[in-house]
């Protein structure tokens, strides 16, 4: 698979007239060689694959990465770089300007020396859209776990437990069912704070009435899942329930919809039209989804910008809500792969009301 991804990248680089490629993103870093070592930049050209890292990791690349030519560099990284650079004949080295900070940039920029220095962006991310089958069975194992995390958790939302106690027993539950960690700073946001869209976890105390809004995922060799479900604590009002039906009716029929061809914007639309055809337009803010991988926010993005057709094998988050100050917010999301026909959903927790007395 990464020989694979390899050939796609040179593709890319031919098709962009890239003589050499500097990679500095830790996960684009991952996703072309498999090494998980937290230091080292790879270089690309038409017939090189270079790792360049420090003593640390020799032994770590020649078991993760035996495809790939080890470069250790004593000194600085970028001078090594540059002697590389320098010994394959480039005459111009494009970088990921997304990825490197200013200080970097001008190291580099004195190690090359006469050699031209040329900004990239989104070359390998554009990759990691399409999924291959090892990607997706790895990240529909990231999402069983964090479903079956939830069922666990669902037992523990009482009145009286503090949001952040919720926080750290799913984090438990998950890391025990087999994930690395939580895939980003879980969301636990009650009552009148649920209301916040990035509600992180705080010491609020949940109480009878409150809407408990749970963002979550499992970080599962090296891939995200990312799900949010909304309970109830007590009985509802008829206002919150009103906003749950409508959410849940957006996310039902944004995924019905989902399929090749469309693009990010059309499907942001379904589920935004919904909600604002019954009065909830501008208490739905943010994006519907975007795409899920190695990081939890990856391309394609669902929303009113999103000019990336869809395509099979592509996983994105289908996340429609509806946030009221004064009432409290429902949000409720699903992961989701791209099929050759339609969509499927890679979470299997119910979507439906959960009323917890």
């Amino acid at each position: 698979m990464l020989e694979k991804r390899l050939l796609k990248l040179r593709q890319k680089l031919q098709e962009r007239g890239i003589e050499a490629l500097l990679i500095s993103h830790p996960v684009n870093r991952r996703y072309l060689t498999g090494f998980t070592g937290s230091a080292g930049v790879v270089l690309i050209t038409a017939t090189e694959q270079l790792l360049v890292t420090d003593f640390r990791y020799v032994i770590q690349v020649q078991e993760q990465a035996p495809h790939m030519t080890l470069v250790q560099h004593q000194g600085a990284i970028y001078h090594t770089v540059g002697e590389q650079c320098r010994k394959l004949g480039i005459k111009a080295l494009s970088f990921e300007q997304d990825h490197l900070t200013f200080a970097e940039f001008l190291q580099l920029k004195e190690a090359v020396g006469d050699i031209k220095l040329q900004p990239t962006s989104g070359i390998v991310k554009e990759l990691r859209m399409v999924k291959d089958a090892d990607e997706l069975a790895v990240m529909r194992e990231a999402a069983r776990i964090a479903d079956q995390a939830f069922s666990k958790i669902l037992s523990d939302i009482k009145p009286g437990v503090r949001e952040n106690e919720i926080s750290f027993k799913l984090e438990f539950y998950m890391r025990e069912l087999g994930a690395t960690s939580s895939s980003f700073d879980m969301i636990v946001a009650s009552g009148k704070r649920s209301a916040l869209p990035h509600g992180v976890a705080s010491d609020k105390v949940l109480e009878l009435g409150d809407l408990v809004t749970l963002d979550f995922g499992a970080l599962y060799q090296g891939y995200a899942s990312d799900i949010t479900r909304t309970v109830m604590l007590g009985r509802p009002s008829e206002k919150q329930k009103e906003i749950y039906d409508i959410v849940w009716e957006a996310c039902n029929r944004t995924i019905a919809a989902l399929r090749p061809g469309m693009t990010g914007k059309e499907a942001d639309a379904v589920a935004r039209d919904y909600i604002s055809a019954h009065g909830y337009g501008d208490f739905f803010g943010h994006s519907t989804g975007h795409g899920l991988g190695m990081e939890v926010h990856e391309l394609p993005m669902l929303s009113s910008r999103g000019d990336v057709v869809l395509q099979p094998n592509m996983v994105v988050t289908v996340e429609p809500g509806i946030y009221l100050p004064e009432v409290g917010g429902v949000r409720i999301e699903d992961d989701v792969v791209i099929t050759e026909t339609g969509c499927e959903a890679l979470n299997q927790s119910s979507k439906d009301w959960i009323v917890i007395e």
